[in-house]
């Protein structure tokens, strides 16, 4: 019997095992509170975005790249050279000169550069080229001269190193050529206009706009990922004033927080429009949308939050401010998600609402119904899951296997654009003295003057060494220094084997000859030590991110085999990263010059793709099993879970590629690296994984899927993710 009009009509009970529908989670309740609070809820986001500007504007950055590596050579051969007031503490400049008439013609001018220079802030010593005949090629016409600088190049400040540059450059005249290399110069280089950054936001709008065919809803994501990413960029900033943030971080939080920032507004807003089409009204289609999607957001952001704070497990000063300042970018896109979008949702509820409904009638007209082609896709690969599986596996397989030669290091200024200072005096140097110039070792003996001397002497009949300088003792003699000259570039395979022999087996030879303490040190070496620190270490990182991103899935799901398969997977997508990344830098494909893949970046792109892979397995699966709890039909569970997520995980992939993409477009081959990576990595993941390899498994494994022995079961606390459909 129908309720008589104006009688409210008592709630259905809710069916065994199920969710009451009348109940609203925490997350449907914050939906709530931001749709009838709108304009608090906008004005709270305003508030924070100002108050963050104005502060960081307030007190400005104090960026600072840390790489000191306590327990390493190198670190020991600098902290020896600070105690015993050594000028080879810190770190130096190398101006290089070139006149085809010979440098002894220009000697007036240049000493006069040299001169000014020495009065400069930062400058602790300048070795003349006229002062050692090795300082000159032997047709007299390439030189370099030697600025120590007093302190560490990421120590001394940019505008320091500029001084440096601008007078050492305006003796350039009457074909005296001028030129400055080192680390130094290298970061206080300008690195260009944001190209990639404003290029991944018009990337992302085209794509938004084509996904949803209407301004405003292509606007709501986009909006509340910018709001996102401005509040993380200062709160990143007051952060650098407290702890250690390298000063390549603003580019990287800026495409990673709005490819996650889209990503997680993105998730949430496609559960909205499918609650409108369904026949919800605009407020409680956001309270059901945040209540599945946004506990979905929720649990992805911290399992990214982990993955990146999994970074503190490596011990490593300048990775820590980069997982705290990515964490911070995380934290605030999430939040924005949960509270700034419903916010959103309600001032334009109506007009999407209507451009929704006015969408999906035209659909039915014409017999389309949602998610055909997913659910057709998924259909395709239940019929033959072993081979969609193997074929799949396969192919990544192969684009992961590269990897396994991959050489870690740190780009120098041969790879830097030809337009850089310190590019065109890195082929100066190579040119005139040979590729080993550009990479010095500095090797430290710790003894009286004659033993530095013996130190040396031994040095020079060392295969693989060019030329050694003379030892150069301290200000309290205590220490003698001899600059070694490999006779391989510093990005060589040469060189790297050169200083583990040196550590190995030439300085254990000289200390028992000379009875000195011998370390080699230098930005090469210490180069070395950071990647392989970085390669000791790295097993422990990923055994942290993986158990503790496996346990969360373990609770969510309360299924043994699924977090197993959400691991395999998401390495095999993190594996194709770094194998396209090593195709491409490291053996030059496509014609980008070859060497070493930046030592930080495969446990960064870990973090960060980990965390980002769960987001997809969590909004698919999630999906998955709450089509199993409401159906207990599993193949139909795996199809219509795929029908619902396939074009948001697609589209939510696409906006990712092209703004990790971005990244191709900046002069720093860092940054290229990084970027290539990532899209790579997402691509994989959300083409291949999430819509070939899950279905294919999930059809293998049958219901075992959720299978978990019942004493853990008992043991465990309940954790839900997902609510009906229809709740």
């Amino acid at each position: 019997m129908s309720p008589t009009r104006g009688a409210a009509a008592p709630p259905a009970p809710p069916a065994p095992g199920r969710p009451d529908p009348s109940r609203v989670g925490r997350f449907g309740a914050l939906a709530g509170w931001a749709h009838r609070h709108r304009w608090a809820a906008l004005l709270l986001w305003v508030a924070v975005l100002a108050a963050v500007t104005v502060g960081a504007q307030a007190a400005g950055s104090a960026y600072k790249n840390d790489f000191s590596l306590p327990g390493t050579d190198s670190q020991a051969a600098t902290d020896l050279y600070a105690k015993h007031g050594s000028a080879q503490a810190g770190d130096s400049v190398e101006i290089v000169l070139k006149d085809d008439r010979g440098l002894d013609a220009r000697r007036a001018a240049v000493e006069a550069m040299l001169a000014e220079v020495k009065g400069l802030p930062g400058v602790a010593e300048v070795r003349s080229p006229y002062a050692d005949a090795s300082a000159v090629s032997r047709d007299g016409t390439i030189g370099y001269a030697t600025v120590t600088l007093d302190g560490k190049a990421e120590a001394v400040p940019k505008k320091d190193v500029l001084a440096i540059v601008d007078t050492a450059q305006r003796a350039a005249a009457d074909g005296l050529r001028v030129e400055l290399g080192g680390d130094a110069v290298r970061g206080a280089e300008d690195k260009g206009s944001p190209t990639a950054e404003l290029a991944g936001i018009v990337a992302a709008v085209i794509i938004l706009g084509l996904l949803f065919g209407s301004l405003i809803a292509a606007a709501v994501p986009l909006i509340t990922a910018l709001f996102a990413v401005g509040s993380a960029l200062g709160l990143i900033v007051l952060a650098s004033r407290v702890f250690t943030v390298a000063d390549f971080i603003p580019p990287i939080t800026m495409l990673v927080g709005l490819g996650v920032g889209i990503d997680y507004a993105l998730l949430i807003f496609y559960r909205y429009r499918q609650e409108l089409t369904a026949g919800a009204e605009p407020g409680e289609a956001g309270r059901k949308a945040l209540d599945a999607a946004g506990r979905t957001v929720f649990f992805a952001g911290c399992t990214v939050i982990i993955a990146l704070l999994g970074l503190v497990a490596l011990g490593l000063g300048s990775l820590r401010g980069v997982a705290l300042a990515l964490a911070l970018t995380v934290l605030t896109t999430m939040g924005a998600s949960l509270v700034l979008l419903p916010a959103l949702l309600a001032f334009f509820g109506r007009r999407i609402q209507r451009h929704v409904l006015r969408h999906a009638t035209k659909n039915e007209a014409k017999g389309k119904a949602e998610g055909r082609r997913w659910r057709a896709l998924a259909g395709a690969v239940q019929r033959r899951p072993l081979s969609a599986l193997l074929v799949s596996v396969l192919a990544l397989l192969a684009l992961s296997a590269p990897a396994l030669g991959m050489r870690l290091g740190f780009a120098d200024a041969g790879n830097d654009p030809g337009t850089t200072t310190t590019r065109r005096a890195y082929d100066l140097l190579a040119e005139g003295f040979g590729p080993g110039f550009n990479g010095p070792l500095v090797v430290l003996a710790q003894g009286d003057e004659a033993a530095g001397r013996a130190v040396r002497a031994g040095l020079t009949e060392v295969d693989g060494i060019a030329a050694a300088s003379p030892a150069l003792p301290s200000d309290d003699g205590a220490l003698s220094t001899v600059i070694v000259y490999p006779t391989t570039a510093p990005q060589a395979e040469g060189t790297t084997d050169l200083v583990h022999r040196l550590r190995d087996d030439v300085a254990p030879e000289l200390e028992r000859a000379t009875g000195a303490d011998v370390l080699v040190g230098g930005a090469t070496a210490a180069s070395q030590d950071f990647a392989d620190t970085v390669a000791k270490r790295l097993p422990l990182f990923v055994a942290v991110v993986v158990g503790l991103s496996s346990l969360l899935l373990l609770l969510v799901f309360r299924s043994v085999l699924i977090p197993v398969k959400a691991a395999l997977l998401n390495l095999l997508s993190i594996a194709s990263a770094l194998g396209a990344m090593t195709l491409v830098f490291q053996h030059g494909l496509f014609g980008v010059r070859p060497g070493p893949i930046e030592a930080f970046l495969p446990v960064l792109i870990f973090a960060i793709v980990f965390g980002l892979s769960m987001d997809y397995e969590v909004f698919l699966i999630s999906r998955i099993h709450e089509e199993w709890e409401r159906t207990k039909d599993h193949s139909l569970a795996v199809r219509e879970g795929l029908a619902s997520t396939g074009k948001v995980i697609t589209a939510a992939g696409i906006i990712m590629i092209v703004v990790f993409g971005a990244f191709m477009l900046s002069a720093d081959r860092m940054l290229q690296q990084f970027g290539l990576g990532l899209a790579v990595a997402i691509l994989v993941d959300a083409l291949v994984i999430r819509c070939l390899i899950v279905p294919a498994v999930l059809r293998l494994l049958g219901e075992r899927a959720w299978w978990m022995p019942a004493p853990l079961a008992r043991r465990l606390p309940r954790v839900a993710l997902e609510r009906p459909a229809d709740a």
